[in-house]
């Protein structure tokens, strides 16, 4: 007798980044923010009370709904809330893709989708990008799901504006635009999602707020997929200190857009100072570089910088193997990185 599905048993999981806990780690392979939450945050936390935590949460995060909605101009029925973004994506799969339906995402970009494909019993039909890893035109019928990394990830490409509204205008089935990175780059698509019935866009809290810690995601659209990812999440799926916590660090959007630039500052100086060095540096529209190494494989120097207690990601696929994909720390951080190189 087989107890388990063969979709799970084939199942290849997605692989996070290395979470090693050793005094004097520089962590710069999973995307973090090397800046704190904003006071704000740490003024909810305080105030936490246990007592509280023999209640449920509201349901319907109805406060947290409300600030993110105020934020992007948008009613509280435009507004999805997840167990970070990654629930999101999830969900989008089981609501979006019919039986014997399939899911479409280009070629490199988030691993995750695969994994969430293939739990869905959906085939996943991967679209190569350009050898630079530019805009390739997807067809318009290719799968009822599309995720659209924006800026794309491991790359950190943006792609332009007038290619993506217009896939989305011509597309026929739904249009998730996964939007993680979305604060350290130059245009974002959240009008996009607001003015066409087939498209959302998804953010999550870990990147620029600082809180990849308490897995907090939301997505942005049209009202019926809104209801449509509302009737299929679990009834208390964002904790109650998640949602408190996620609202006051996004009432503070000064906190947030501050360390976002200083980011910035730091990814540009970085990139300038590997192309110095002979490195492949594609542009950039997040918060980490994706670069290839002048002098050593991507695989050995990535192994060089974990001995001297570094930490950046490689990726096997042969597509992107020569390459790093390097998190922006802090100017020390940074410093650390390029003497290690």
């Amino acid at each position: 007798m087989k107890l388990i599905r063969p979709s799970v048993v084939a199942l290849h999981p997605y692989i996070p980044g290395e979470q090693l806990h050793v005094e004097g780690l520089i962590k710069l392979n999973t995307n973090e923010n090397p800046y704190p939450p904003s006071p704000r945050v740490d003024e909810v936390v305080r105030s936490l009370s246990v007592e509280s935590l023999r209640l449920y949460p509201d349901p319907l995060a109805t406060e947290l709904r409300a600030v993110i909605a105020d934020l992007h101009r948008c009613k509280v029925e435009n507004v999805f809330v997840g167990n970070g973004s990654d629930e999101t994506l999830a969900l989008c799969t089981r609501a979006f893709v019919p039986p014997n339906g399939a899911v479409a995402s280009f070629d490199p970009s988030y691993s995750l989708y695969p994994v969430l494909s293939a739990i869905a019993d959906a085939p996943m039909k991967l679209l190569p990008l350009a050898d630079d890893f530019s805009w390739t035109e997807p067809p318009a019928d290719v799968a009822p799901l599309f995720f659209l990394t924006t800026p794309n990830a491991p790359t950190g490409t943006m792609y332009p504006r007038e290619k993506v509204e217009a896939f989305c205008k011509t597309f026929q089935g739904v249009v998730v635009l996964d939007e993680a990175y979305a604060d350290f780059a130059p245009d974002n698509f959240m009008d996009v999602a607001l003015s066409l019935p087939n498209v959302l866009v998804s953010r999550t809290l870990s990147k620029s707020y600082s809180l990849a810690g308490i897995r907090l995601g939301y997505a942005v659209g049209p009202t019926p997929l809104i209801e449509a990812l509302n009737k299929i999440r679990d009834s208390y799926n964002v904790n109650a200190p998640t949602q408190r916590i996620g609202a006051a660090a996004l009432r503070d959007q000064t906190w947030m857009r501050t360390n976002a630039q200083k980011i910035i500052a730091t990814r540009e100086n970085t990139a300038d100072a590997l192309r110095v060095r002979g490195w492949n540096v594609f542009p950039s529209a997040t918060n980490f570089l994706f670069a290839r190494p002048l002098a050593a494989s991507a695989a050995d120097l990535m192994q060089h910088l974990r001995a001297n207690k570094i930490l950046v990601r490689h990726f096997s696929a042969p597509r992107i193997n020569d390459y790093l994909r390097i998190t922006i720390g802090s100017d020390e951080q940074m410093q650390a990185f390029l003497a290690a190189i």
